[in-house]
């Protein structure tokens, strides 16, 4: 998995490249912790729940169900807190989450994503692993093993995210 620090990058680089108007800052807030939140499946270790489990680190939490359900609640229950459409609410909590998973999937360590839950208990991959897999140990990221992990982050996500912001920042403007 990416640092959870860097699963905030698409929300964050999109949301502000396209600005307030567009992705109002709750929404934006929403964005970052909906693409977040499908770690918090690291919680299933201390109960002795199996990484390979659908209970377990990438399993249903990183599921295209659970991608597209949570932003559906989450714009049901809080459409009024967020000051912007349905659709552009639902859509941006949507990519925000589904980032997570893709972003994963890009790693090169772990067991896979599991998309297809409840469909299927398989784990996947993309095609091409090149974000290097971050530790769960804080103290790994002071060894040159992390320093290589930060870096990877930096090269592939944070870089076209800062691209990305930028390029929609100027068509904006």
């Amino acid at each position: 998995m990416p640092t959870i620090i860097t699963h905030a990058a698409v929300p964050l680089c999109l949301g502000l490249g396209l600005g307030q108007k567009i992705i109002p800052r709750r929404l934006l807030l929403a964005g970052v912790a909906l693409a977040m939140l499908p770690d918090a499946d690291v919680l299933s270790f201390k109960f002795g729940v199996e990484y390979g489990s659908v209970f377990g680190h990438r399993g249903f939490t990183h599921s295209l169900l659970f991608a597209f359900v949570v932003p559906l609640l989450c714009v049901w229950l809080g459409r009024r807190w967020f000051k912007a459409s349905l659709m552009r609410c639902w859509g941006f909590l949507t990519l925000s989450l589904l980032s997570h998973s893709l972003l994963d999937s890009v790693t090169t360590g772990g067991k896979g994503v599991g998309w297809l839950w409840p469909w299927s208990d398989e784990r996947f991959f993309a095609p091409w692993q090149v974000i290097k897999v971050a530790p769960f140990a804080l103290s790994r990221y002071t060894t040159s093993y992390g320093h290589q992990v930060i870096i990877s982050e930096l090269l592939w996500v944070w870089l076209p995210g800062a691209i990305l912001m930028g390029v929609l920042w100027k068509v904006r403007r």
